[in-house]
């Protein structure tokens, strides 16, 4: 067994960032275990795209600077690249504003939420293989069969590996095991890589990661939203997202149109719309999973 090492780096954050905020929207929202050690920092664990190998991170906030530590016996490197992804830190938010003064909508989730920057799902892989365990059944039940897994097959606290998961003979509903074993081999053949998605244009991204059996329309948009971390990217299968722009927006407008004001950032624009949505009307209360777990889409 290699040696446990540890990386730290230092990232000068472009934009609008408050990592209180974020944290307090993973806690709820997220998929990954967040150790409540320290109030002032953010603690995860993943396995890094590169190689899989199991990663510790620590992430705390000076000033606009993000700090990042990550600790593990492989690419720490490229695992210290992820983490900046999965937390949105890489994104050059310095015209996040400027979305605002287009349109005060916006301009008031700005308020509400401030600093925040969306927190993804470690990796694209991750994703998917969410999108596969949420399919057909209750939010609390997927997030519970995620457990398990992270329980049984996991690396202490990490998700498994796409290797572990392929040779897995799982007893889950309906067709999941196949799913999940089609999205395992599309990860180990570089199909979900998160720095791919991100260059292609989002039609052609989605298109792509729909060829992975088992992944829908609105499966494929998590694994571009919220498993690449793209951020101008327009969900159009997330019907809680309609639902608040009718409401705040007016029924008859058109999402396609409305969203032409929040380019380069819709992804984060449609984030902050579900969250501030999900806190007035507590929709997905009585189904929500415990903290920590991931509603279906944000």
């Amino acid at each position: 067994m290699s040696p446990i090492r540890s990386h730290e780096v230092s990232v000068d954050v472009l934009g609008p960032w408050s990592l209180t905020t974020s944290k307090k929207f993973w806690e709820g929202f997220a998929p990954s275990s967040l150790a409540p050690r320290d109030d002032a920092g953010l603690n995860t664990i993943f396995c890094c795209e590169s190689d899989w190998r199991r990663i510790e991170a620590q992430v705390r906030q000076v000033g606009q600077a993000a700090h990042i530590k990550v600790s593990g016996d492989g690419d720490l490197d490229a695992a210290a690249t992820q983490a900046g992804r999965f937390l949105s830190l890489d994104i050059d938010a310095r015209e996040w504003l400027k979305v605002a003064e287009r349109d005060p909508i916006i301009a008031d989730t700005q308020t509400h939420l401030p600093g925040l920057r969306p927190c993804g799902f470690h990796s694209p892989y991750e994703a998917a293989a969410w999108a596969v365990l949420s399919g057909r059944i209750r939010i609390v039940q997927a997030a519970r069969l995620r457990a398990n897994l992270i329980t049984r097959h996991g690396d202490n606290g990490a998700f498994p590996t796409p290797q572990v998961l392929l040779d897995l003979d799982l007893d889950l509903p309906g067709r999941k095991p196949e799913y999940l074993r089609a999205v395992a081999e599309a990860a180990l053949d570089g199909h979900l890589d998160a720095g791919l998605l991100r260059t292609m244009e989002p039609d052609q991204a989605i298109s792509a990661i729909q060829r992975i059996k088992g992944l829908g329309p609105f499966g494929a948009e998590l694994v571009l939203i919220r498993g690449a971390n793209a951020p101008d990217v327009l969900p159009h299968h997330e019907r809680r997202l309609d639902a608040e722009v009718a409401e705040r927006y007016g029924p008859n407008r058109d999402l396609t149109e409305v969203s032409q004001a929040w380019r380069p950032f819709r992804s984060w624009v449609a984030v902050h719309l579900r969250t501030l949505r999900e806190e007035r009307t507590h929709e997905i209360a009585p189904s929500a999973p415990p903290p920590r777990a991931l509603p279906r889409w944000s």
